[in-house]
């Protein structure tokens, strides 16, 4: 296998647990915009990993709905959390002198803040949102600025995900494909797996043995 000289991940269900604040996040948007009814949260978590304006559209809600979840998620930010062995995982890439980065369906601005917010910032090297290039998830685009401003050819980089659209965009990158499984959305394994990752990691950990190219349980 090609060494590895950088690793890209997705940013929520992957290196933080966000998704209790962004239910009530989407729950008051929807409130906001919509009115009454049940907030349809469960089908917008499938469509996790995908630049929200573009889940809006899927699910045919207003696009208004973006403003008032955007300023939710900011007065909720304080309920998101690393996941156990994320900091320890960062770390560990740095000092084996690994870049790092991170392509996220989120708006730029909001992943750089929530990274300062929980303390990740000065662990990553890149990070790029959907707003900052001509094609989110799932096309190539975010992967390959990521990529690019690291000056690491796709050949020697792995981008971690928890979405089909993480996948995806990996494949048509070019990068290997890490399917994450330590965070969760609910919906179980199944759709992810169907992507036929090139590598299934169970914990943080996993991710910087498969870096070094040590061995490890990876498949699901």
């Amino acid at each position: 296998m090609t060494a590895v000289h950088a690793v890209v991940f997705d940013l929520d269900g992957v290196l933080v647990d966000s998704f209790a604040a962004m239910r009530e996040a989407f729950s008051i948007a929807y409130t906001e915009v919509v009115g009454s009814g049940t907030p349809p949260f469960e089908e917008y978590s499938r469509h996790l990993g995908l630049y929200f304006p573009d889940i809006m559209r899927k699910m045919d809600l207003p696009l208004t709905m973006e403003g008032p979840f955007i300023a939710a998620s900011k007065q909720l930010a304080d309920r998101v959390l690393v996941y156990d062995g994320v900091a320890e995982m960062l770390l560990s890439l740095r000092e084996a002198g690994l870049a790092t980065g991170v392509a996220t369906g989120k708006h730029g601005w909001r992943a750089r803040e929530l990274l300062d917010t929980v303390g990740l910032s000065s662990t990553l090297d890149v990070v790029i949102g959907s707003d900052e290039v001509s094609r989110p998830k799932p096309a190539p685009d975010i992967v390959e600025a990521c990529l690019d401003k690291l000056g690491v050819p796709a050949a020697y980089a792995m981008y971690v995900g928890d979405a089909p659209a993480d996948m995806q965009s990996a494949r048509a990158a070019a990068v290997r494909s890490v399917a994450a499984l330590w965070g969760g959305d609910g919906h179980g394994p199944g759709p992810l797996l169907a992507e036929r990752p090139d590598l299934v990691c169970h914990r943080p950990s996993d991710v910087t043995s498969a870096a070094r190219g040590e061995r490890f349980s990876y498949r699901a």
